[in-house]
């Protein structure tokens, strides 16, 4: 007999029927309970009476497929907006940090006048008889050292690498995180070279900026 089930048709194995029904007679009998109440459905749980039969089966393979696909599509999809989402948060924190590049590049050139002005005051001060060669030579080593031009340009540099990255269609999760240490240690390098309080506060604005491009990052495949 095959009653209807909701998934399909189920059928009943006749044999382990009559052996269950055997085997609990025996029971009954033995523990001197033979009216003792066994309920159809405690029979049909006994394991090999009640099974599905093979078109049941390929139902069921048929719809864990659907299920699967309708699954893996779904996913695909939510990994497509994250992504999508991602480089655009990046893409304007990359804004950003071009704007900042592009404040404290504007600043250099009153930065190193009011730098020069400075030693030269200091150094009318000290002495009025002065070698004014070694001072250029002094002069120039120290604005050296204030320069931060190089560190600007690697900004720059990362900055573009990052959206070359994020407009790829490859996984840059690894690449992303070495340009963000990188981005930082530029950032870090910058902040203790300056000598211009607004450049200062640039230089922290990127910090501030790479460490919330680091924690999205994180969610980059």
């Amino acid at each position: 007999r095959r009653p209807q089930a909701a998934g399909g048709a189920l059928e009943i194995d006749a044999q382990a029927l009559e052996r269950v029904l055997a085997a609990v007679h025996v029971v009954m009998r033995a523990l001197r309970e033979p009216g003792a109440a066994v309920s159809a459905l405690e029979v049909l749980r006994w394991p090999g009476v009640l099974r599905e039969d093979g078109a049941t089966g390929e139902q069921l393979l048929a719809a864990v497929g659907e299920v699967f696909a309708a699954t893996l599509t779904e996913l695909v999809a939510a990994r497509e907006r994250e992504g999508a989402r991602l480089r655009e948060l990046l893409g304007q924190r990359c804004a950003g940090l071009e704007a900042l590049v592009a404040a404290v590049r504007a600043r250099l050139p009153e930065v190193r006048a009011r730098a020069r002005t400075r030693l030269n005051e200091r150094v009318a001060e000290l002495t009025a008889s002065i070698d004014h060669e070694r001072l250029e030579q002094e002069l120039a080593l120290l604005l050296q050292r204030l320069d931060v031009d190089e560190e600007l340009e690697r900004l720059t540099g990362h900055i573009a690498e990052v959206r070359r990255v994020i407009s790829g269609g490859e996984p840059a999760g690894r690449r992303l995180d070495f340009l963000m240490q990188e981005l930082n240690r530029e950032a870090n390098t910058l902040s203790s070279k300056s000598q211009d309080l607004e450049a200062t506060r640039s230089a922290v604005d990127m910090k501030v900026l790479i460490e919330q491009m680091r924690e999205q990052v994180q969610n980059a495949e």
